[in-house]
């Protein structure tokens, strides 16, 4: 009952975090940080203590499976250049940046323990770097880049920290070696995505129950991931490609009904659990600080410098990654050279978040190693900082930069445009449909379904009008909202005075919620 009433406590708080973090306008993850540092330090509070099964299977998979089924597939392999540049060589690159780093600090510290700590802190996060850079209006091929980044890195950084794990034990010291685990992780990955994203896709097509297509898209990325930790595979690499593939299928898989409900679903587990994980780092760190035996100096020093090691080195690797690679004709011919403006931005932009917090937790314990010293709570800690310090510095000042900048890209008026061809087209489909299919019907069932698609196809070309100026359609939404309010207050009536009963109640009330939401949508 305890750790239920922990949960729900847990839980609440995030809620209310994020709640403040709209009303001031700050990024939630920054604000849930802040509450769970100063909820630590409450008198009377347990502590908590985060296992990295939990993280790695419970909170980590349902983030990056949701994150690669609503990544554009199209876009993502127009990018996948500069995506595998980010989640691959600058992962790599700043993992034994920051080790060789560290090491010249802490000389007495093996190598490979500190090569472990650059991968850890090495991938910067999908939640708060696309959140990010959707709310300020970034072009879109920038946020495919940084979404795919953030998609790819975490199995980059979390093969490397296992294998400077298995380093410094004397299991992977060799090139062969490395290159055999690595290969057999990240390919075995590849595989298992695929092949249970076909068996998932598969079941979709076989299932009419909306609540069990639902169950099935919520089980997936758990029984991927616990498959591929059990065959040894990348389960981060296995539930991005299995989200990858079904988010670009789920049009050809799901029923309406399925799509709006797993819709719903998927954001509301989002929602919690990237406010539940970033309030758990905040409480943490208090007993990250009071165990720590390294001097407080050293700790403050080393903190700080990796985290300019962080900064210096994107910084450093983005630019010629963005511009050496035109050299090559091939790839002059078919991308656009951007300004520099673009790298700078996405250079900036490196939060650090929960694979972090997911690889920190997986170094092993201090007593794990005969060589040399080890301070795993120095690592961990200097883990949690970097993702503090990323928040409040690069978070806060991501949106300034890119005003100041200019790297915006307004697309309302374009995507409208092009909205509106496709749903022209759309309607005279359904209308040529109507028409093949029409016999028998009555006329003013027939007259009413080609008003439905005229207005279909009306309320799309009106978006691209004065905005300022009500159009028809808005209100056309605005009256029948009204409407729909007046019909609500009586049918509540009806149940209040046992006219009706709670089930005709719930299916007026469905429907209506149904017109309304459709209302809602053509007024964006």
């Amino acid at each position: 009952m305890e750790s239920i009433v922990e949960t729900v406590v847990l839980v609440a708080i995030s809620v209310l975090g994020a709640a403040l973090a709209r009303r001031l306008g700050f990024i939630a993850p920054l604000v849930l940080l802040i509450a769970g540092l100063g909820l630590s330090y409450v008198p009377g509070l347990p502590e908590v203590h985060v296992e990295p099964e939990l993280v790695l299977v419970g909170i980590l998979p349902p983030l990056l499976y949701v994150a690669a089924l609503q990544t554009n597939l199209v876009a993502f392999r127009k990018a996948l250049r500069p995506i595998l540049l980010l989640a691959v060589g600058l992962v790599l690159l700043t993992s034994f940046v920051v080790g060789f780093v560290v090491h010249a600090l802490l000389p007495a510290v093996p190598l490979a323990a500190c090569v472990a700590l650059g991968a850890v802190v090495a991938p910067p996060d999908a939640v708060s770097a696309t959140a990010i850079a959707r709310s300020i209006g970034l072009p879109r091929r920038v946020v495919t880049i940084l979404e795919g980044e953030s998609l790819l890195n975490d199995a980059t950084a979390l093969v490397t920290v296992r294998i400077a794990v298995s380093a410094l034990l004397g299991t992977a010291v060799g090139f062969w070696e490395i290159s055999k685990e690595v290969a057999l992780k990240a390919g075995g990955g590849v595989l298992l995505g695929l092949l249970f994203a076909l068996g998932a896709a598969w079941l979709h097509r076989k299932i009419t129950d909306p609540l069990l297509d639902d169950a099935v898209a919520l089980l997936t990325p758990f029984v991927v991931v616990i498959i591929a930790e059990e065959l040894h595979s990348s389960s981060v690499v296995a539930v991005v490609i299995a989200g990858l593939y079904l988010g670009h299928r789920i049009p050809y898989l799901l029923s309406a009904t399925s799509r709006l409900q797993m819709d719903a679903v998927w954001k509301l587990i989002n929602f919690l659990l990237e406010g539940v994980v970033f309030l758990l780092v905040g409480l943490q760190l208090r007993e990250l600080i009071e165990n720590i035996e390294t001097d407080m100096a050293t700790t403050v020093r080393v903190t700080l410098v990796v985290f300019l090691v962080l900064v210096v080195i994107r910084f450093v690797w983005m630019y010629p990654a963005t511009y050496l690679a035109r050299l090559i004709p091939g790839i002059r011919a078919r991308e656009e050279r951007p300004p520099i403006t673009v790298p700078t931005v996405l250079a900036w932009a490196g939060m650090r978040g929960v694979v972090t917090l997911a690889a920190a937790l997986t170094l092993p314990p201090n007593d794990t190693f005969d060589t040399g010293d080890y301070p795993r709570e120095l690592f961990v800690f200097v883990a949690f900082a970097i993702i503090v310090l990323t928040l409040l510095i690069q978070g806060t000042t991501l949106p300034m930069l890119s005003r100041r900048l200019g790297v915006r890209e307004d697309t309302s008026t374009e995507d409208a445009l092009a909205e509106a061809n496709i749903q022209h087209a759309a309607s005279r489909a359904a209308r040529d449909r109507l028409e093949a299919h029409a016999d028998g019907a009555p006329d003013s069932v027939v007259e009413r379904l080609r008003a439905l698609t005229d207005s279909r196809s009306n309320n799309a070309w009106e978006r691209l009008g004065n905005q300022q100026l009500e159009t028809p359609s808005a209100a056309y939404g605005r009256l029948r909202r009204e409407m729909i309010t007046a019909e609500r207050h009586v049918f509540k009536i009806a149940r209040n005075e046992g006219r009706i009963s709670e089930e005709v109640l719930n299916r007026a009330q469905r429907e209506l919620d149904l017109e309304e939401s459709q209302l809602i949508r053509s007024d964006e």
